[in-house]
């Protein structure tokens, strides 16, 4: 028993958390803690907590401090409602949350490592840096660096109003979520030698309405040089502004004064001065996405990009074979409510929409939603990159189909979801064992082979690597899409003719055909 109790405490030294290296950063200097090959640093200040007069201001530099931080703690989330994720825990929220945090290989290491930032999702209403899916365990064991990091959503994130237009030296307001994430890679810019990682081989990478972030930034000139490869995965900023007006500032300053009224506050002081919990109240939801205003997004990202004016770098985009299966979860559909949808979508009922998706039965129109919002929310979005891309970019282009339905236990929330929204990111992140499901040999193939893609494409800007399947670059035709499933193949556009369609509604919006200008 002796021999047992000494054997068990050898082996708790072993594997318990150790010191790391210290690390001498901007502002100080800063000890995270060691778990096997990985040392992780949480909790980084990258700028000044956004609170009293900072509310709905520019990110501002984060103070320095006196001897050694402990950064083994993650801190709270922004502020919001809910969760970014279906069945995951809700974070602990603060204004203060302009944090990182730094995954990175322990020990030595010979020359410097490419560095993966990664934006979360969330409808640019909630996420969390911290959240366990996220965590870049897995991929810094195979030699880079990951670095999450908060940045503020809904009112506090994306607040445009007459008086905070007024104070700018820009003549702007909204965006604030955007200016934290730029921040954060400037940031990086600055810092990141110090835990031995590669500022010249800086990749972000996003899912959802952080794929939209990725769009933006590859379209904001304030993000020039600052990252050199762009992961995109289910989301985008591609559609016409002319189907979305409320991100235009004028209407989205009257947007804000409408929620600053709903909550009682008369002016810009009484907002500011209002406690953090009562700005998600009133009509906050109307207050949770981008802006386009003059100075961090003065055009669209499609226009843009159709100008050829975006921040060229090589990309790798795709979405999932069942995008809608999350959304739809436990809903009903017949064909007038799927007219609705779309309806609310356009305004109208385009002809062309009404034939491509046959809804005359309830179970027509269920199928009908289902392959509306995987093409409305994802597909055409990641097309559409992936051909502008390939148009107007100078470097490579890499575009995936995702369609292996994760084991999902019955019963569960995500029983019913199959490849949806989300499903990629277990395997991404190469942490199947996060969840005690009914994981294959299949799935844990997948997920390595993925997870080396993404860490490939960071290193070089190719995912290609030994021991893979080959990833052909994406040349805009309907050809060289990699499928990532129960197998690895390279075939064609995937719903390509719904695809079309799409295009063709699109085009009759912006008045002009895909790949120019709106104006």
């Amino acid at each position: 028993m002796k021999l047992a109790r000494a054997l068990f405490a050898a082996w708790a030294l072993l594997t318990a958390p150790a010191a790391a290296q210290t690390v001498r950063i901007e502002n100080g200097l800063i000890q995270g803690r060691t778990m096997g090959r990985v040392a992780v640093y949480k909790g980084i200040p990258f700028a000044a907590p956004p609170v009293n007069d900072l509310r709905w201001r520019p990110p501002r530099p984060a103070a320095t401090w006196p001897g050694v931080r402990r950064a083994d703690v993650f801190k709270p989330a922004c502020m919001q409602t809910g969760v970014s994720m279906p069945g995951e825990t809700p974070p602990v929220t603060s204004e203060d949350c302009l944090y990182l945090n730094i995954w990175k290989p322990a020990g030595k290491m010979h020359g410097k490592l490419a560095v993966l930032v990664k934006i979360y999702g969330g409808g640019w209403s909630s996420g969390s840096a911290s959240m366990p899916l996220y965590w870049g365990d897995k991929l810094a064991e195979r030699g880079i660096i990951v670095v999450t990091f908060g940045y503020r959503v809904g009112p506090f994130g994306f607040l445009a109003h007459p008086e905070l237009t007024a104070e700018s030296p820009e003549r702007s307001s909204g965006n604030y979520g955007l200016m934290d994430q730029i921040a954060a890679l400037q940031w990086v810019q600055r810092n990141i030698g110090a835990f031995g990682g590669d500022a010249s081989r800086v990749t972000i990478a996003g899912q959802s309405a952080g794929a939209a972030a990725v769009s933006i930034l590859m379209a904001s000139p304030l993000a020039k040089g600052l990252f050199h490869r762009a992961i995109a995965e289910s989301g985008g900023l591609f559609e016409p502004l002319k189907l979305a007006p409320n991100y235009l500032m004028a209407n989205a300053e009257k947007d804000g004064v409408a929620y600053a009224t709903s909550l009682g506050a008369r002016s810009l002081k009484e907002l500011r001065d209002l406690p953090a919990g009562t700005l998600l109240g009133g009509k906050a939801a109307t207050i949770a996405h981008p802006v386009i205003e003059p100075h961090l997004l003065p055009q669209s990202p499609y226009d843009v990009f159709a100008a050829g004016q975006h921040n060229d770098v090589p990309i790798l985009v795709g979405s999932n074979a069942n995008e809608g299966g999350s959304f739809m979860a436990g809903q009903t559909t017949s064909a007038a409510t799927f007219e609705a949808d779309i309806r609310k979508q356009f305004g109208k009922l385009p002809p062309a929409l009404l034939t491509a998706y046959p809804h005359d039965t309830d179970d027509q129109a269920r199928a009908a939603r289902l392959g509306f919002e995987r093409d409305l929310r994802s597909g055409w979005d990641m097309w559409a990159w992936a051909r502008l891309g390939a148009m107007k970019n100078s470097q490579r282009v890499y575009y995936y189909h995702f369609t292996k339905a994760p084991p999902f236990p019955t019963g569960s929330i995500y029983q019913d979801w199959g490849a949806s929204h989300f499903a990629e990111l277990w395997y991404v992140f190469d942490h199947l064992d996060q969840e005690k499901w009914a994981w294959t040999a299949a799935d844990r193939q997948l997920a390595n082979a993925m997870a080396n893609y993404w860490v490939n494409f960071t290193k070089s800007g190719d995912p290609n690597g030994p021991g893979l399947p080959v990833w052909p670059t994406f040349k805009g035709a309907d050809e060289n899409v990699q499928y990532l499933g129960e197998t690895i193949s390279t075939g064609g556009v995937p719903n390509l003719s719904s695809l079309k369609v799409f295009d063709r509604v699109y085009d009759d919006v912006r008045g002009a055909p895909f790949g120019t200008p709106s104006h």
